[in-house]
């Protein structure tokens, strides 16, 4: 079974590329999962696939794109019966 996480990143993180970054950078690493922003100005994940490449994830979810001001990335364990495929963007929730 691959490692699920669940991110809530915030900080400057909407209006600088954060979810396109996000989901070329989930691809790069052969990842599947979600985007989105909410309303309260962060922004989740969720974020599917081996121990190594989850963990390379969330430690560039730390950093996120050039323009970008991360203040913290909370990460939770999910356990979906379901998975995603392939990394895309949610709507704003």
């Amino acid at each position: 079974m691959p490692l699920q996480a669940r991110l809530t990143i915030t900080g400057r993180v909407q209006g600088v590329g954060y979810r396109d970054w996000a989901i070329a950078t989930g691809r790069r690493l052969g990842l599947t999962g979600w985007v989105r922003n909410r309303g309260d100005g962060s922004v989740d994940a969720l974020v599917v696939g081996d121990d190594t490449a989850v963990g390379v994830m969330i430690e560039a979810c730390r950093h996120g794109p050039a323009m970008a001001r991360v203040d913290a990335v909370d990460v939770e364990p999910a356990d979906l019966d379901i998975l995603p495929e392939g990394f895309t963007q949610l709507p704003t929730v």
